[in-house]
């Protein structure tokens, strides 16, 4: 069945009015009729099972028949730190960074970062990134939804209050297993396509930020946390 994301209380036993944006997909888009059944969540946990009960022009209703108590959530928690960028290329960040089970996406400026967003011009941004992850999560079968925070200095965000275990994607010297009885409620930082500065990773690494290196080769921007978050999807899940 479809999946959608609707922003109400869903309770079984009620009917609901499908809100404008899950009329327009599973209605007008996929053409879909009455007694046809979808699932719905709405990020506060568990997924329910709906039908189609009455088309009308503009809106339309469905029962709530049954609610499954699915959780689908990473074993681990991360709040992601990642350093905005251009294009398709925060898209796919975000929407990949959400299947791989991120909870939390802190958008931040850097020394090398290529944008800059302003509150009050660019709100329709962010409500678009969001709408990216929660479109993955429509896809992916994930029920909690992952928020997009504003951006902010990321000097400043290394000095928030953050989980005790800190990793920022960065040259390791040392090369030891920086995972190892790493606690799973944890925050990561990645940095933009050009990098973060040396004085970036020593701010970072004086706020109790370790760094890890996953490779010798150096990933995109919106590679780097597809590839940190498989490991720590398989760390956490052996």
């Amino acid at each position: 069945m479809n999946r959608f994301y609707i922003e109400t209380e869903l309770t079984t036993g009620n009917t609901i009015e499908l809100t404008e944006s899950v009329f327009h997909h599973w209605v007008r888009v996929l053409r879909a009729k009455e007694q046809d059944q979808a699932i719905f969540f709405n990020g506060k946990g568990g997924e329910y099972v709906v039908t189609l009960t009455q088309i009308n022009k503009k809106t339309a209703f469905a029962s709530v028949d049954q609610f499954e108590a699915a959780d689908r959530t990473a074993p681990f928690k991360v709040i992601l730190g990642q350093v905005m960028s251009k294009g398709d290329r925060m898209d796919y960040a975000i929407q990949k960074a959400t299947e791989l089970g991120v909870s939390t996406i802190q958008l931040l400026t850097s020394e090398r970062c290529e944008m800059r967003l302003k509150y009050d011009r660019d709100q329709k941004k962010l409500d678009h990134w969001q709408s990216v992850a929660i479109a993955a999560c429509e896809q992916c079968g994930m029920n909690r939804i992952p928020v997009i925070l504003p951006p902010v200095a990321l000097a400043d965000w290394v000095k928030s209050e953050l989980p005790a275990a800190r990793f920022v994607l960065a040259p390791n010297k040392d090369q030891q297993n920086v995972l190892l009885d790493c606690s799973p409620d944890l925050a990561l930082l990645i940095g933009p396509e050009g990098g973060l500065s040396e004085a970036e990773i020593n701010t970072a690494n004086q706020h109790h930020f370790q760094n890890w290196c996953i490779g010798e080769r150096i990933l995109r921007t919106e590679t780097a946390p597809v590839v940190a978050l498989s490991i720590l999807n398989y760390h956490f899940s052996s």
